[in-house]
């Protein structure tokens, strides 16, 4: 069975933006807010909701990155990802609500890393989650506070989201 395009670029475009005005209104604007994305697609996701922030209110586009490669629970079985750079704003996250960014939610160990290395980095105020895919199936107790997509799938198939920045096409495909 070929895999099926559930998002086209206009799809991922509009969810990125209600993503980016629901953060705005549940923290009440853009002042002290992080938009921390974990690569490697996450990070290119935060850089485009940075930029939609910063068009709705400027000022509050501050986007980083947070690397999680040495704070995964599966290091000893799966050592093919390579460590990335973590780029934290200028101010850092202590007293500021952190809104971390990925492209699909889980089992919900991704997220659980990104927690433990946020600790290493300071203390935000608050965390939230956008996401651009919830798959379903978690194995932590993490829900997404910002949804691009709820695709309820099974765990034999696979959900890839593609970006232009690093794959040359934009989509979000599932596949036996």
């Amino acid at each position: 069975m070929p895999s099926r395009v559930v998002l086209q670029q206009a799809d991922i475009s509009r969810a990125l933006t209600r993503i980016s005005h629901e953060i705005l209104e549940s923290n009440h604007g853009g002042s002290d807010l992080v938009i921390l994305g974990i690569p490697t697609r996450g990070a290119i996701l935060a850089e485009r909701i940075g930029a939609i922030l910063e068009s709705i209110e400027p000022g509050s586009g501050t986007v980083g990155t947070l690397d999680i490669t040495m704070y995964r629970d599966d290091l000893g079985r799966n050592l093919t990802r390579t460590p990335s750079p973590t780029r934290i704003p200028p101010g850092g996250i202590d007293g500021k609500t952190v809104v971390l960014v990925d492209d699909v939610l889980f089992s919900g160990r991704t997220v659980r890393a990104a927690l433990d290395a946020m600790v290493d980095l300071g203390r935000p105020r608050a965390v939230r989650l956008a996401v651009l895919v919830d798959r379903g199936h978690r194995e932590l107790p993490i829900r997404a506070d910002f949804v691009g997509k709820n695709l309820p799938s099974s765990l034999a198939e696979r959900i890839h989201v593609r970006v232009t920045e690093i794959d040359g096409v934009e989509e979000v495909t599932i596949e036996p």
